[in-house]
């Protein structure tokens, strides 16, 4: 769904009809309520609640959306993309709206020291916070929506963004080092600071600025989703580093199909050929859980999991 449905299905709840265009017509939500529960109709080019269904829609709409509508316009309006021809997706609008909420509370003011420091570029933001390298290109408002709320006076321009971000636990000496395929964990980091972790972030498959990396003879772990992604990128990462080793997830998987997961396994009626990932890369039990969730189409998100826990699988604390 995008911010012109959105808007849409607000209009529609405050009995405003809605001129219809191809991308309303072509929304999952919009065509449910068209042609499952019947709650909209369609008429002389107008999309329109079905007024035998009014009720009905209007409780859907107010459990679902409403509230989700709400922050979402109030942070548009604030940094200046509430505008007709704004097309953002919700995911991105969620990843701006986190984004706030993480510079507001303080959570991100040592990162974004960081960013400064190493002058990371437009690619490497994207990777950290809309995880994909390629969400900012040529989207010239966005970039500077994301300039604004993380106070950032430029980003680089340049393709190759060999950033590492380190929340490290100055003055204690830490115990380990976790490279997180995702920055989720680096927002709540006072947990692992207090067990004296520290993070280490490089933006899923961008981990060429590994190969410069002294790891000071601590122990290194990675985490990630427990996806073909993940996995895949962990090989990556190993042949860089190859004393790391993996975290082993604790938290419950969720279906693929359900969650719209984009990282799909390989040859998944043959869930022992582990998705074409090399065994080698994998110990007996984590192979185990890579198998059943191959055979399930299931994964297990990144920041789902603790952290810690995961951690003392391999460390007393």
């Amino acid at each position: 769904m995008n911010w012109t449905v959105l808007k849409a299905l607000n209009k529609l709840y405050d009995d405003v009809p809605v001129k219809i265009n191809d991308t309303i017509l072509e929304d999952k939500t919009i065509d449910n309520y068209l042609y499952s529960t019947h709650e909209l109709e369609i008429s002389r080019g107008q999309l329109k609640i079905n007024p035998y269904y009014e009720q009905e829609f209007k409780e859907d709409y107010k459990l679902r959306f409403l509230n989700n509508f709400i922050e979402y316009e109030k942070l548009l309006t604030e940094i200046g993309l509430n505008k007709p021809q704004t097309k953002l997706k919700e995911e991105e609008i969620k990843a701006l709206l986190s984004m706030k909420v993480d510079m507001d509370s303080g959570y991100l003011d040592e990162v974004r020291k960081q960013l400064i420091e190493q002058e990371a570029s437009v690619r490497f933001v994207s990777l950290m916070f809309f995880k994909n390298d390629k969400v900012l290109d040529d989207r010239v408002s966005l970039i500077e929506a994301v300039k604004k709320i993380l106070n950032l006076e430029k980003l680089a321009n340049d393709k190759d963004g060999q950033a590492i971000i380190k929340i490290e636990c100055f003055p204690s000496q830490p115990k380990c080092i976790v490279l997180c395929e995702n920055y989720d964990f680096l927002r709540r980091a006072e947990r692992p600071r207090k067990y004296k972790v520290e993070l280490w972030f490089t933006g899923g498959r961008n981990i060429n600025a590994l190969d410069f990396v002294d790891t000071r003879g601590l122990p290194i772990f990675y985490s990630c989703d427990w996806d073909y992604d993940g996995l895949d990128i962990f090989q990556n990462v190993r042949e860089k580093i190859g004393q790391i080793k993996l975290l082993l997830p604790n938290s419950l998987p969720k279906t693929i199909k359900e969650t719209e997961h984009l990282s799909l396994w390989k040859d998944i009626e043959h869930p022992e050929n582990l998705s074409e990932l090399e065994k080698g890369n994998f110990e007996s039990n984590e192979i185990e859980l890579i198998q059943s969730l191959i055979k399930n189409e299931e994964w297990i998100i990144e920041e789902g999991n603790d952290l810690i826990e995961m951690v003392k699988q391999f460390l007393e604390f």
